[in-house]
């Protein structure tokens, strides 16, 4: 490795964990955040253990060191052991990213209890859990940065995503509160919305499930502020500002969203299951 390249790791001897990131936007971020120099704990779904691989590969042949757990995040004993196998392998935890997130359709007359809790379960209750166990550990070193990933869905929502737009409007007030708490430690607390993005599953999503085509990408452009979709590499970038800025606790960064109330051809919005 040059010197050069050795300069821009400005994570070097940190460690970072992100969740839901065996693909997508979470595997977008843990690989920017390897490439900076952190050693990453990759987590996921069990059935998403050779996307997780995969990650861990390309890590490690970035230069740095990559830890893959599996699990289920609705599992509170899942959620702890996540930030405790980073502390048992690395010997600290300095970053974490709540990334994972589901977003199964539903209206306010379709909408299950079942439904409502597992995606609260993900997207709200997991996160609270993973940064009271990295809190525990951070407060002791006066030091740590939390990013969250929501949604530009958080501030209203399109009307068959009502409760992926309450949870992640619930991840917000999280995340400030939470900020507003933790300045008293050092560590920082910052959120980012991201608006449309363009991963494996939202590929899928649009194509196949909704039926859009193929050519789906090319009309979704059309309907972009900036002429094109987000990439997980976007939102990886904003979470590396963060992690690597001292001054900004509880700020929401909306990435790339259309004015409020515009509409949308497509009508998704970035909402999908990273």
């Amino acid at each position: 490795m040059s010197q050069e390249s050795a300069e821009k790791r400005s994570l070097a001897g940190q460690v970072a964990v992100v969740t839901g990131s065996t693909q997508g936007i979470g595997g977008g971020i843990a690989l920017k955040l390897g490439e900076a120099g952190a050693r990453i704990l990759v987590q996921g779904r069990d059935s998403q253990r050779a996307g997780g691989e995969k990650i861990v590969e390309a890590i490690e042949a970035a230069g740095s060191q990559a830890l893959l757990v599996t699990g289920d995040l609705r599992d509170e004993s899942h959620c702890r052991r996540v930030v405790r196998d980073a502390l048992s392998r690395f010997g600290r935890v300095d970053i974490l990213v709540n990334n994972a997130g589901v977003s199964h359709r539903g209206s306010i007359e379709d909408t299950s209890t079942e439904l409502w809790d597992e995606i609260f379960a993900v997207n709200v209750r997991a996160p609270f859990l993973l940064c009271q166990e990295a809190v525990r550990h951070m407060k002791d070193r006066q030091s740590g940065c939390i990013v969250n990933i929501g949604s530009g869905n958080g501030y209203c929502g399109l009307k068959r995503l009502l409760p992926y737009s309450a949870s992640k409007g619930a991840l917000m007030t999280f995340t400030k509160n939470l900020a507003n708490y933790l300045t008293q430690y050092r560590i920082r607390v910052n959120q980012i919305n991201p608006g449309w993005t363009l991963t494996e599953g939202e590929r899928h999503l649009l194509a196949v499930i909704e039926g859009k085509g193929e050519n789906w990408v090319e009309d979704a452009v059309k309907t972009r502020p900036f002429g094109r979709m987000l990439l997980p590499a976007d939102i990886a970038n904003a979470v590396l500002f963060f992690a690597t800025n001292e001054l900004i606790s509880g700020a929401v960064l909306d990435y790339e969203q259309l004015p409020f109330g515009a509409p949308s051809d497509m009508g998704i919005l970035g909402a999908t299951e990273r």
